[in-house]
């Protein structure tokens, strides 16, 4: 969710931890690597550059790259009653709801990998997410009752939200109680918005990194290529388990292994299954996807999640995805690589 409490934040997607190393060990000149960053989205948002260019003032830059996060956060944030998102979710009229660019991007996007998906990605399980107690409403980790899953399930499908395009973005909804969250999309597109930043001040080599979504270009600076580790998926443990060079592109990773809460003995993850109304049981620990879109690839990341690694395999094979699963065994953990991935891992 955006904006998480430090239990929240810890979750999902910080599956991926950049490697970067800082020094060299000849006399060869250092490249420059320049480091900014922030708080955003309940979590941190950080950016490496190799080489600023010398017109670029890094502070001007730093200042340029947090306001337009504080665009995408005030537009997308459900922990704010203020926000884009949070007047949609209170909206009960019939008229269509006008909405900014931004919003209506990102609302576009989770609606096309929710069709492609079969619902398994859906913005509309933010109540089931809450009833859980995995959101911004503040209630006792507890499993819900039967009755109150199912209410709350009558109320959720992506195919109640309608986009109107004609003089202005616009969003309809077909059900005046449904609640969007776009938590599993917005930090990605946030990384793709400052990665275009970036890119609009001709800055070749960056790696840019929010709550573990992570975009590249260029080379570090050392002159070779990002290297990123997929986290080991242990609670309370950060170690890597794979490296991935994602070449001139992005990856984010989804997992069950941070936010969860226990009762009589049962894990219950974050991630709900839009169907059951229920949190995840399968096996699957955590899925990194590599796409030339971060936004694509952190919604594609949770879908796949949902699956669960036999249904998630085939999806990814079928739309020739470059996936890295990992799934839970009695023996420790087994990875699955995709085609398309196999070209990325180290």
């Amino acid at each position: 969710m955006f904006l998480q409490t430090n239990r929240i934040r810890s979750v999902t997607l910080f599956a991926l931890v950049a490697l970067s190393i800082l020094s060299a060990c000849d006399n060869k000149p250092q490249q420059r690597l320049v480091l900014l960053g922030g708080d955003t989205m309940g979590t941190s948002w950080s950016v490496k550059i190799t080489d600023l260019p010398a017109s670029i003032e890094r502070s001007a830059l730093n200042t340029e790259l947090q306001a337009e996060l504080e665009i995408i956060n005030a537009g997308m944030s459900t922990y704010r009653d203020d926000s884009e998102i949070s007047r949609l979710n209170q909206y009960n009229g019939a008229d269509a709801f006008p909405v900014s660019e931004d919003f209506y991007t990102v609302l576009k996007e989770a609606l096309r990998v929710a069709e492609l998906s079969n619902g398994a990605f859906d913005i509309t399980v933010g109540p089931l997410v809450n009833l859980w107690g995995f959101g911004p409403v503040k209630i006792p980790d507890h499993v819900p009752s039967d009755k109150d899953i199912e209410e709350k399930l009558s109320h959720t499908g992506f195919n109640k939200i309608l986009l109107l395009e004609n003089e202005q973005h616009a969003v309809k909804k077909t059900d005046p109680d449904i609640y969007i969250d776009l938590s599993a999309i917005a930090k990605g597109y946030a990384v793709d918005r400052l990665a275009e930043i970036l890119e609009h001040n001709s800055i070749e080599n960056y790696m840019v990194e929010i709550g573990g979504e992570i975009r590249l270009r260029g080379i570090n600076d050392r002159g070779q290529a990002w290297v990123i580790a997929v986290e080991k998926p242990v609670a309370g443990e950060r170690s890597a388990l794979m490296l991935v060079q994602p070449k001139q592109a992005a990856i984010a990773t989804s997992g069950d292994y941070r936010n969860y809460f226990e009762e009589n003995g049962i894990r219950y993850s974050h991630t709900i299954d839009p169907t059951t109304g229920r949190p995840i049981t399968h096996h699957l620990a955590s899925v990194s996807v590599v796409s030339e879109s971060c936004m694509t690839a952190d919604a594609l990341a949770t879908a796949l999640m949902v699956m669960g690694p036999e249904h998630g395999l085939s999806f990814a094979k079928q739309q020739n995805l470059a996936v890295l699963f990992v799934v839970k065994t009695e023996n420790g953990f087994e990875t699955i690589a995709t085609d398309p991935m196999k070209f990325y891992l180290e």
